[in-house]
């Protein structure tokens, strides 16, 4: 079936996630878990906190694009170090980003409406423990809110 991607996608999207506990929600265009590639719109909304993580399977490099919004996106070393940052926008200069196997990232919504495109290589395999951040408070930790705000801050700073 033929699927508009659209504003009016976004915005239903956007919504959703602005409900959602998690503060963002995926809308998947591939058929289920199993299938070798995974394409997804997901929209984030401020708040929403990705923990950081990387993805050890040589085959799990994943490409992102800003199709809405601004989105902080922060790389780390092993031991929780910043190395890199940037914000990506929807229309501006820097608009995604690919992210290679086994490096450590996180991704914020930096304003409201965010919506990105997602494509890795399936099947949908969760994240096993050697590839969380150990040094990163874990979802729903009373942590989170200031590490949350301190990546914003590396984000922002990098696009000052």
């Amino acid at each position: 079936m033929l699927r508009l991607i659209d504003q009016a996608l976004f915005a239903e999207l956007s919504a959703a996630a602005g409900q959602a506990p998690r503060r963002r929600v995926h809308r998947n265009f591939h058929p289920d878990d199993v299938y070798p590639a995974h394409r997804l719109l997901v929209a984030i909304e401020p708040g929403s906190y990705v923990p950081p993580h990387r993805h050890l399977n040589p085959a799990k490099d994943e490409t992102l694009l800003v199709l809405r919004g601004r989105l902080g996106v922060v790389f780390f070393d092993d031991q929780g170090g910043v190395q890199r940052s940037a914000v990506l926008a929807a229309g501006g200069d820097a608009v995604g980003v690919d992210v290679p196997h086994g490096v450590f990232h996180s991704v914020l919504a930096l304003e409201p409406g965010t919506v990105i495109f997602e494509a890795k290589a399936g099947p949908y395999v969760p994240i096993a423990p050697e590839e969380r951040a150990a040094w990163a408070p874990a979802e729903g930790d009373a942590a989170v809110p200031d590490y949350l705000a301190s990546i914003r801050a590396v984000c922002l700073g990098a696009a000052a």
